[in-house]
């Protein structure tokens, strides 16, 4: 899929705007291949995963981009990982029987639903972490909108106050032969420069409305379309728009656990609260990430 785990840089109307266009496959069938999810909770990861690709291509960073959620619903925690690197991560918490309830109630049984269903009232975090001796960022927005999308978009207006527009797309397997899928695509004005607009105030409002609306029109057949580059979706779009594609970022998956890293953690333990985790001369723990399972004798956890 050559087409895909990528993202794309570009910028319109003569520079006056910023885009980034992310379409993820075999990330998302990693990560979820890892966890064996429920379909709604499948897509709800699917979809955040796009969403945390996207916003940390707009953010020069060395190090961690960290989108994570906290709310009341069926599925009170999503967090994705995206390193500078393009290694990206992500798990969830969820309650099949409160997912179950729900979708009863709202007569929505299997069906895939927007991911504010499943998350219900809580918080939508963006953290960049650039390790030691470095500030650590981070943004919050209420999980309001009927979409992630429009959730994203109201931390833009409300914090960043930088007009944006951003859509996000999920195509769930049909069969057994089928692989998810998720993509997004988002533009953003830029500032002035040295006091001058790029575009009169007349001509960009103009401008942006246009991209908005050619936006809208992409269609998920054409972004799942493997056949399609990105490039030439973009193309599409807006060659009319002084069009010019700046660089592509590759995505893999990659998850940052490792026996070393657990092992410094446990043998830093007290040895009674080490003894009290042990079952039968042993601590096992398995990562939420990527389901790998590290066992650890006491005796060494203790060995000095």
């Amino acid at each position: 899929m050559d087409n895909f785990d990528s993202c794309v840089s570009f910028h319109i109307s003569d520079g006056a705007f910023l885009g980034r266009f992310v379409r993820l496959d075999n990330v998302i069938n990693t990560i979820l291949n890892n966890h064996h999810y429920p379909v709604q909770v499948s897509a709800v990861v699917a979809e955040s995963t796009a969403l945390a690709a996207l916003l940390a291509s707009t953010i020069k960073y060395d190090g961690l981009f960290t989108l994570q959620t906290k709310s009341n619903g069926p599925v009170p925690m999503v967090v994705v990982d995206v390193t500078s690197q393009g290694k990206i991560r992500a798990c969830a918490d969820y309650d099949e029987e409160k997912i179950r309830k729900a979708q009863e109630l709202r007569k929505t049984t299997g069906e895939i639903e927007p991911a504010p269903h499943f998350m219900g009232e809580g918080v939508l975090a963006f953290t960049v972490d650039q390790g030691p001796n470095t500030e650590l960022y981070q943004g919050i927005v209420d999980l309001q909108g009927k979409d992630l999308s429009e959730c994203a978009m109201r931390y833009f207006k409300q914090s960043e106050q930088i007009e944006t527009y951003l859509q996000l797309y999920l195509q769930a397997p049909q069969n057994e032969s089928e692989r998810w899928k998720s993509a997004g695509i988002l533009l953003q004005k830029l500032p002035s420069h040295g006091g001058k607009e790029i575009l009169d105030e007349e001509s960009q409002k103009e401008a942006w409305n246009q991209a908005v609306i050619f936006m809208q029109s992409l269609q998920p057949a054409e972004v799942f379309n493997p056949d399609i580059s990105s490039q030439d979706l973009l193309y599409r779009l807006y060659h009319a728009d002084d069009l010019q594609i700046d660089k592509s970022k590759d995505y893999s998956f990659g998850c940052r656990c490792s026996r070393e890293k657990l092992w410094n953690t446990l043998h830093a333990m007290k040895p009674q609260d080490i003894d009290d985790m042990c079952e039968n001369g042993k601590i096992t723990a398995t990562c939420h990430f990527c389901g790998t399972t590290y066992s650890f004798d006491k005796g060494e956890l203790l060995a000095q």
